[in-house]
């Protein structure tokens, strides 16, 4: 079986130089290997090519047959590393917090250990009798939401 490990090492070793990053990696037992990259401007198909023949010189059809699928991390997906929450700022966002809550706001910022959402709620302002409506700042750890993905809105 081709091994996930070596499969990655033959993507970094592409991706070397480029502005592309690493997304995911999967190799199932009936070697079915997906490869998702992504890039801060979009994924261009030829370069999901120039990969896909990348990957294919390196590995040996004659030791063991593959089927090979090479694409971008797809729009409105779960985020899966965080170079995708750094691209992402300034973007409207979806989280789901592992207690169940889904807000959307606009990712104001991330880091290794969280990320900031702008979310709009009803606050109730001192001196005034009715709440209104206020852009709060909601800080997640990463282990704490279940997804955090793209808003695609239409206009």
């Amino acid at each position: 079986m081709i091994e996930k490990k070596s499969v990655c090492q033959i993507v970094e070793e592409w991706l070397e130089g480029k502005d592309y990053f690493l997304v995911e990696v999967t190799v199932n037992p009936d070697s079915r290997i997906v490869v998702e990259i992504d890039h801060a401007e979009g994924v261009w198909i030829e370069d999901c090519v120039d990969l896909s023949r990348y990957i294919e010189s390196k590995l040996n059809r004659e030791e063991e047959d593959y089927e090979l699928e090479v694409g971008s991390a797809g729009i409105g997906q779960p985020f899966k590393v965080l170079q995708q929450y750094y691209n992402h700022v300034g973007s409207e966002v979806e989280v789901l917090t592992k207690k169940g809550v889904k807000l959307t706001g606009v990712l104001k910022s991330a880091d290794e250990n969280h990320f900031v959402v702008g979310v709009q709620k009803k606050v109730k302002e001192e001196g005034t009798k009715r709440p209104k409506l206020a852009e709060v700042d909601e800080t997640f750890a990463y282990d704490d939401v279940k997804y955090t993905k793209y808003l695609i809105t239409f206009k």
